[in-house]
């Protein structure tokens, strides 16, 4: 079922315009009253509108989370219900402006296939679904279980959450059931529901020897099968004195005769008060975060197996660490208004030496945190984008929720690819400023920590690491997100920089059709906002990429303007790799 923009904005204007007025009262409520009162004015109206949608009494809704949301608006994420159980995949979001007004409402509707109402699409199939299940949730928890080493143990108690979840089919549009399959582009394709199953949402993060294994699982709640099962490791494969950036200045915490790797000029609350690096000291828990008797740390060298983790040597991976983290923060904040990951300024942490010879990096979001290998095939794996990177998983944990499976997870990751190459951007220009730099970074990520100097994955041609593909087709879901992310971060390079038109160049798309024959970039700055906005105000957890550059299209006419330069090079951008048709540029552009 198709994304759309509903009718009810009107009526939550209303609602929430009330819920500002109200809170101007002399009579002020606190903060959790009033958004408790706005959450249940906001539900209230949107219930009111369920006939008109054709849906009846057995759907509901519930917000999921608040979180803000691009150029100081604010977001309300709301789950779809039906019986009181959540339909997967299936939620509303709502933004507001400062003043409390609606800016934009928008639906991913997969729960139209239910109940008895006129929208029931499947008919009397599921007019009396039941959401009373018959495996319970341990049961549940032990068969998503079942494939991993019984030799482990849970980083996080599992969880696991009843839910509808909707059977999911990808199909041709009528305009293109004659296309040849090699022809497809992705707006050709819409992916339909034929019907649903009650299940358990598994959520299991274990460790098994000293390898991280997180999995989420969907579990038939009716016989135990699983009906679908993605690798929830949100990661960065391979991928003081610093030892990629020399001496770096950093913000630490004075102790009595100490100093502590906190920074408490950037984040609060959270583990620490601030930012935090703590050393795991080759295990893979949160360690003591670092001290040192002088506020000199490291020694610019790869770390040496076998040698202390909190000595001078030892130090250099957390002044990495420290120094992406802190870069990552700033750029976020002077730029775009946001704090830390969340939005919040809730601070967070980076483990360093995890486990031993690592070739990994990654983010937990059981402690909103992030860890980084020493790296064996690898140097350590805190260079500035893959920092950059893993943060920025943060964020999107934080906002969009992107599912880590098919082509939410490849723009999950691809999210993660961008700003990596921002920050690098930013860092690489002196870490100042309330804009994203034209250059400084290399395109490319995990140059820094590959010891043969060949970078993990390449933004403008991602099929150079024989693994990638450089524009969609229908063979993208089924790829590694690491992989499926190729298009989209060529489409991100295409918008910042534009194409070249010489078909030999590696900056050249066959399916640029329009004029002129090279597409024109609008800078890194512009393509970054236009990104965040769709990522936090537009995103929902299942969306594709024929979403997403519907939802990048929206994002740069709210920036930019309807028609504008900006508007038209996203389109391209997309077009670029095969996600909707090209258009001609204006004769004369004005960035």
């Amino acid at each position: 079922m198709k994304l759309t923009k509903t009718v009810l904005a009107a009526a939550l204007a209303v609602a929430v315009i009330d819920v500002h007025a109200a809170a101007q009262a002399p009579r002020m409520a606190s903060p959790a009253i009033r958004a408790a009162q706005s959450d249940a004015r906001l539900l209230a109206a949107m219930a009111d509108k369920r006939p008109a949608l054709g849906l009846d009494a057995d759907h509901g809704h519930r917000v999921s989370h608040h979180h803000p949301g691009a150029e100081g608006t604010q977001v309300v994420r709301i789950d779809h219900t039906y019986k009181g159980v959540r339909v997967f995949g299936s939620e509303s979001l709502v933004v507001t402006n400062a003043a409390g007004r609606v800016v934009s409402e928008t639906v991913h509707d997969r729960r139209s296939g239910l109940g008895k109402g006129k929208a029931n699409l499947l008919g009397q199939a599921t007019a009396s679904f039941d959401v009373k299940p018959t495996l319970s949730a341990g049961e549940a928890i032990e068969r998503a279980g079942r494939g991993i080493e019984p030799k482990r143990f849970a980083a996080a108690p599992p969880q696991a959450e009843l839910i509808v979840y909707p059977l999911v089919r990808t199909e041709r549009v009528k305009e293109a059931a004659d296309k040849r399959e090699e022809d497809l582009n992705a707006l050709d394709v819409v992916d339909v529901v034929t019907g649903y199953e009650l299940a358990w949402y598994v959520r299991s993060r274990y460790v098994v020897g000293s390898r991280p294994v997180y999995r989420d699982s969907i579990v038939s709640a009716r016989d135990g099968s699983i009906l679908a099962e993605w690798d929830a490791l949100q990661t960065a494969e391979g991928v003081g004195h610093s030892q990629y950036n020399g001496k770096v200045p950093l913000h630490t915490t004075p102790a009595g005769a100490m100093f502590r790797m906190i920074d408490p000029t950037r984040g609060s609350g959270g583990s620490f008060g601030g930012l935090a690096i703590t050393n795991a000291d080759h295990g893979n828990a949160t360690g003591e975060v670092y001290t040192h008797t002088e506020n000199i740390w490291g020694d610019g060298k790869q770390f040496v197996e076998g040698g202390s983790t909190s000595g001078v040597n030892g130090q250099t991976a957390a002044v990495n660490a420290m120094w992406g983290m802190a870069n990552t923060y700033d750029m976020l904040k002077r730029t775009l208004n946001w704090h830390s990951l969340d939005g919040k300024d809730t601070a967070t942490h980076i483990n360093v030496h995890v486990n031993k010879a690592y070739d990994n990096a990654y983010y937990d979001d059981s402690c909103r945190c992030m860890s980084i290998g020493d790296g064996d095939m690898f140097y350590n794996l805190g260079s500035i984008d893959v920092i950059g990177h893993e943060m920025s998983h943060g964020v999107t944990a934080a906002t969009a929720r992107l599912l880590y499976f098919a082509e939410s997870g490849g723009l999950n990751e691809s999210s993660s690819d961008i700003i990596g190459e921002v920050v690098e951007s930013y860092a690489r220009n002196g870490g100042t400023g309330d804009g994203i730099p034209a250059g400084g970074n290399d395109w490319s990520l995990g140059k820094e920590i590959a010891r043969d100097g060949v970078p993990l994955r390449w933004m403008h041609k991602p099929s150079l690491d024989k693994r990638s593909p450089d524009a969609w087709s229908s063979s993208l879901k089924g790829l590694d997100v690491h992989y499926s992310s190729g298009p989209n971060n060529r489409m991100f390079y295409f918008l910042s920089q534009g194409s070249d038109a010489t078909p030999t160049s590696e900056s050249y798309s066959k399916y640029l059709t329009g004029k002129p024959a090279a597409m024109t970039g609008i800078g890194m700055d512009k393509a970054y906002r236009i990104w965040f906005m769709a990522l936090t105000t537009k995103f929902t957890m299942i969306t594709n990429y024929a979403d997403a550059r519907k939802k990048m299209i929206q994002a740069a006419q709210e920036l930019y303007g309807k028609g504008s330069a900006e508007e038209v090079a996203v389109t391209r951008a997309y077009a670029a790799i095969n996600v909707g048709k090209d258009i001609d540029e204006p004769t004369v552009r004005q960035l």
